[in-house]
């Protein structure tokens, strides 16, 4: 048995409305969706999905979800689809 704690992998999930489809650029930083932060991948995903899903019908919105534990420590690779 493995006393301890899982590592948490932080996971960020934010969404916005982009100027043009091709970009990366957003229309108005003041409104990003800022969904949370989750513990793992799987959490992030699910959060993500559920967002993408309810703005489906804007096609210029758009989510993602930031790695931040790739972040906060860079020399650590989990590997795998985290």
């Amino acid at each position: 048995m493995n006393d301890q704690p899982e590592k948490q992998l932080l996971h960020l999930v934010f969404g916005g409305e982009l100027e043009d489809l091709k970009g990366m650029t957003f229309r108005d930083l003041d409104e990003l969706d800022i969904v949370g932060i989750f513990p793992n991948y799987a959490k992030a995903y699910d959060a993500w999905k559920s967002a993408a899903q309810r703005t489906v019908d804007n096609a210029h919105m758009r989510y993602f979800i930031v790695h931040m534990h790739r972040l906060l420590d860079p020399e650590t690779d989990e590997g795998g689809k985290d």
